[in-house]
Formats: structure tokens, C-alpha cells, sequence
């Protein structure tokens, strides 16, 4: 099958490798607004050609929209009144506008709603790796909107990723995505900006910086290109986080204020119990 990929970065160029590797794709047309990117695309072998997006979609039996969220806005309706039989799928951070976006248009079966659950904090083509969605999760949003065949398409290419499909509604997928990335994101960047403000006083700081560290602040490099729209698009869910983590950081603040240690260990030891989720 041709694919055309719009947005030749991580989870694109990703996804163009896994699909050339499995055989699945016997053509892939890169389109991406960002001239060096499409032809680093090109050089690094992501996609075999660049083509304007109605003349990729329109040789292409399924159009994958891997651009920021906000972009993908904008593109979906030009691709959908571009597209006739092919089938077309995002993979968005947000579900619940670009759904409604799609709603809009008359082919609305043809598209199907996706978000792969990985990524990592770099950006552009030569972020691309091999096997990154193995094992990992995928969100199918409003499956019952979509052509059965247009699911089925979807379901055989996240199959050939190596990921398990979860099925979900927009709404829902919004609030838990809000739980288990957007905050997280968040937490890092004013982590990061908090650092960088005590680092002022003192090149030592970092010096002293540990894995744990690095673990906790590697989301702080995430490209605001992407982050900005998703904050935006998902603002209320992300607000409803933002304050109950400022809450329960409160709750700390006023332990070690208070002295109250007791109180302050067994916050720790309720947060422990993340072991159950995350073994």
C-alpha cells in the first residue's frame, strides 16, 4: 500500500520506518511544511519521495496525520475533502476537537481517531527510531464513527507496530491523557525553570545532578511547537490537574513547615502505592 505521511518528525518517521520494516508499505510519500525537515526526511530514507499534500493524498491508500495538534486542526478538513476511499488517521495528543473537526465533513467515516502512546522529548526527522511502539499502548477514539474497513485498516497498522488498542471515547481519552502526560510535561518544564533560577546563584547545582534528576526534568526539553497547542486544546482537563497537584504540594509545603514529619511520611507512603500501576 502507498502511504503518505504529513509531518515527517518523531512519531511520523517513526511510524514510516515500523511500516517499511513489516512490509506494509510499498511506497511512502512524505509532505511536511518544514522544507529542511521533508528533505532530511528524504535523505535519512523516512519517506521516498515529497510530494504537496493533494497530490500525495490522492496517490495514497491511507493518510497519516502526524503533525502538531494544532496543525492537524487545520489540515484535516483539506485532507478529507481531498481524500475519497482513503482511509485517514491522526496521532494526536487531544482527541476531543479534532474529532469534532472531523464531524464536520461529509466523509467523516473515512478517518479514524488514533493516539499512539509514546514519544520522547525530541523532535524532528532524525528523532525517528526502529521499534518504538512496540509493546506500548494505542488509543482508538469514537471508533463507532468510523467505516468498519477504515477501523480495520487502523487496527492491522498498530498491529504491525506491536501495540495493543485501547478503545476509548474523545472526552474520556482527554481527561486520562491530562492524568498520565500533560501534567507530567508541566510538572518538568517549571521543574526545570526552577532549577535554571537557583542555578543563577551557583554553577554547582548541576554538578551535583543525579539520574533521578535527569529522569525528572528530561521532558523539560519537549519542543513548545508541540506542547503549546496541547496545553491549549485540552486546557480545562489540564486545569483541573494543575489543581489538585498544587494541592498536594501544598500538603508537603505545610509538613515541613508545621514539622509535622508523621503526616509528611505518610504522604510518601500513599504515594508508593503507584507501585500497583507502575511496577
Amino acid at each position: 500500500m502507498d502511504i503518505t505521511i504529513i509531518g515527517t518528525g518523531l512519531i511520523g518517521g517513526s511510524m514510516a520506518i515500523a511500516l517499511r520494516g513489516a512490509g506494509f508499505a510499498e511506497r511512502i510519500i512524505g509532505v511536511d511544511a518544514s522544507p529542511a525537515h521533508g528533505a532530511r526526511a528524504l535523505e535519512l530514507g523516512l519517506v521516498d519521495e515529497l510530494l504537496p499534500l493533494e497530490e500525495a493524498v490522492a496517490q495514497s491508500g491511507l493518510v497519516i496525520l502526524a503533525t502538531p495538534i494544532n496543525a492537524a486542526e487545520t489540515l484535516l478538513p483539506q485532507v478529507m475533502k481531498l481524500a475519497g476511499k482513503q482511509v485517514v488517521m491522526d496521532v494526536g495528543s487531544t482527541k476531543k476537537i479534532i474529532c469534532e473537526a472531523a464531524s464536520r465533513n461529509t466523509n467523516r467515516g473515512r478517518f479514524v481517531a488514533t493516539h499512539p502512546m509514546w514519544g520522547t522529548e525530541y523532535s524532528g526527522p532524525e528523532a525517528a527510531v526502529r521499534g518504538a511502539f512496540t509493546g506500548k499502548a494505542t488509543v482508538i477514539c469514537n471508533k463507532e464513527d468510523s467505516d468498519a474497513d477504515a477501523v480495520e485498516l487502523v487496527e492491522k497498522v498498530y498491529g504491525l507496530l506491536g501495540m495493543h488498542i485501547v478503545y476509548m471515547n474523545a472526552a474520556d481519552h482527554d481527561v486520562h491523557v491530562a492524568y498520565v502526560s500533560h501534567i507530567s510535561h508541566i510538572t518538568s518544564f517549571a521543574l526545570a525553570n526552577t532549577v535554571l533560577e537557583k542555578e543563577k546563584e551557583g554553577d554547582a547545582i548541576f554538578e551535583l545532578a543525579s539520574g533521578g534528576f535527569e529522569s525528572t526534568v528530561r521532558l523539560a526539553k519537549s519542543n513548545p511547537a508541540m506542547w503549546v497547542p496541547i496545553f491549549m486544546q485540552n486546557k480545562e482537563n489540564v486545569l483541573d490537574v494543575l489543581n489538585e497537584h498544587i494541592a498536594q504540594l501544598r500538603k508537603f509545603k505545610a509538613c515541613l513547615e508545621k514539622e509535622n514529619y508523621e503526616y509528611l511520611q505518610e504522604l510518601i507512603e500513599n504515594a508508593n502505592g503507584i507501585r500497583r500501576i507502575l511496577k
